[in-house]
């Protein structure tokens, strides 16, 4: 009892922030508070560690590398090994359905095949051969996207909706973020394939939590061991409650009970940041609009600049066209650069 009370409130602490943060970051409070955090951590930690974690960090968030891709595969195939290994054939004693069965199988050849493609996919790398064009693909704002700015990096003029990416140190067009565990950018190039990504990985996730939770409601049906009875520490007769039979599950089946856990709580966290990035598709933002989107931008815009007393200018989605149209550019993103190479 009281191991599942702390693991469940380590579950919920851990949810309760991953929201904060989600909130956070989209106001101003967030610095302020990483700020008031780290020197908080600066007088507990010594100066030899935070040395070593900063470069831990550093060399995690800020470099290209294939930690998180390595780790990602380790995990997925952790999860897979356990559902073939012992849910699997428990379901085929069960005699379960063997479409539903197979369906995560199904699902991850086309997750691993999507993820492969938003890995090794060019995000949409602005070039010299390709900048005017790209220029031309979507219109300036003038709020969060002016004309005539160069990149201080690349020295390559920015065309809407671009950003240059401080860790792979290249200009994409229409970025939407820079994604550690596929180690690229998130671009109009790969963004279907990120999309198609995102959701088998929450449907496969939520597929083997659904069948693993089956087999353990239908083998406790099976054996009526809800009907059972046990005598606490004070010798006093109960009948099975939900709490003690988890804990029996728990012990009976350690691994497929970890398991279900962790994919879970996956699923719930993978479709979560799944509807926001249907969102986001749906009303053709990206990740770093919508992350600048409600800040007055009229620092941006030199002529307001110019003046202190003229009324900030809030940036307005310009870009969005219907659903339909969205998501046709969305998966049906313009190649400017093969068009190019075509007109040659």
């Amino acid at each position: 009892m009281d191991f599942l009370v702390l693991f469940l409130f380590y579950l919920a602490s851990v949810l309760m922030g991953l929201v904060l943060i989600c909130i956070c970051s989209k106001t101003h409070c967030s610095k302020g508070l990483v700020r008031e955090g780290a020197q908080i951590f600066s007088y507990i930690i010594p100066e030899c560690l935070q040395r070593a974690m900063h470069r831990l960090l550093h060399y995690l968030f800020h470099t290209r590398n294939h930690t998180f891709i390595v780790l990602h595969l380790v995990l997925q195939g952790m999860v897979y090994t356990e559902y073939t290994w012992e849910v699997f054939g428990y379901c085929q004693e069960l005699e379960f359905s063997l479409y539903y069965l197979l369906l995560p199988y199904l699902l991850l050849i086309v997750n691993l095949f999507s993820f492969t493609l938003t890995c090794v996919t060019n995000p949409g790398i602005i070039t010299k051969a390709n900048e005017l064009l790209f220029l031309h693909v979507y219109e300036f704002d003038e709020v969060m996207f002016t004309k005539n700015v160069r990149c201080s990096t690349c020295d390559l003029r920015k065309p809407a909706r671009s950003k240059h990416c401080s860790v792979c140190n290249w200009c994409v067009h229409r970025f939407d973020h820079h994604c550690v565990w596929v180690n690229n950018c998130i671009g109009a190039w790969n963004i279907r394939y990120f999309l198609i990504y995102l959701l088998t990985l929450t449907a496969s996730a939520a597929t083997v939590a659904i069948v693993s939770t089956a087999f353990l409601v239908h083998l406790v049906v099976m054996s009526d061991l809800y009907q059972e009875t046990y005598i606490d520490d004070f010798g006093h007769l109960h009948i099975m409650d939900t709490v003690f039979l988890i804990q029996y599950l728990f012990l009976t089946f350690p691994r497929i009970v970890f398991m279900l856990g962790f994919v879970v709580v996956l699923s719930f966290l993978l479709g979560g940041y799944l509807c926001f990035a249907i969102y986001l598709a749906a009303t053709n933002q990206t990740t770093n609009e919508w992350h600048r989107g409600d800040r007055a931008c009229c620092w941006h815009c030199p002529l307001v600049a110019r003046r202190p007393s003229a009324e900030p200018q809030v940036h307005q989605n310009i870009h969005s066209h219907g659903l339909w149209s969205n998501l046709q550019e969305i998966f049906l993103p313009a190649f400017p650069y093969h068009e190019r190479k075509k007109q040659e």
